[in-house]
């Protein structure tokens, strides 16, 4: 009965073990920034080790105006929030598993990926996009990324 008894109540504190370690944290991250343009979301959401981004435009910081120059000056403004915003809870872009391109003109692509490809210049994340008909403030691009937090 005594080894049972040890059985059982091993078996149970490795159980909770388990348990504490499957549950995952979420941490939601809110920049000044954001927080100064009274947005509904947060900049990134935090769920065990991956790094769920929002979407980003390219908007000058804080401001709910596109920096000007088109595409290729939003794409760039864009990928710097991203890198920001991972900096900020100490994640690279190397770390960048996927993204997410909303595009306004499809056409403009080429121009997009000069500056895009600049942000990976090693390994480049998995990616999908899509052409879009009206982005935030009248955007040309939005990208959204997730990462691993390792």
């Amino acid at each position: 009965m005594k080894n049972y008894t040890f059985l059982i109540i091993a078996s149970l504190v490795f159980l909770n073990v388990c348990n504490a370690q499957n549950e995952l944290s979420i941490k939601h991250i809110v920049s000044d920034q954001t927080k100064k343009m009274n947005l509904p979301f947060s900049d990134a959401v935090i769920v065990g080790n991956m790094v769920y981004l929002s979407g980003q435009i390219g908007n000058l910081p804080g401001e709910m105006k596109l920096v000007p120059g088109g595409i290729r000056a939003e794409t760039i403004q864009a990928m710097k929030k991203i890198e920001a915003t991972l900096g900020s809870i100490g994640v690279t872009m190397d770390q960048v598993v996927k993204c997410t391109i909303m595009i306004e003109d499809i056409s403009q692509w080429g121009v997009f990926n000069e500056e895009y490809v600049k942000f990976f210049p090693g390994k480049k994340p998995a990616r999908s996009a899509f052409g879009a008909d009206g982005l935030a403030l009248g955007a040309n691009v939005e990208i959204e990324c997730m990462a691993s937090k390792n």
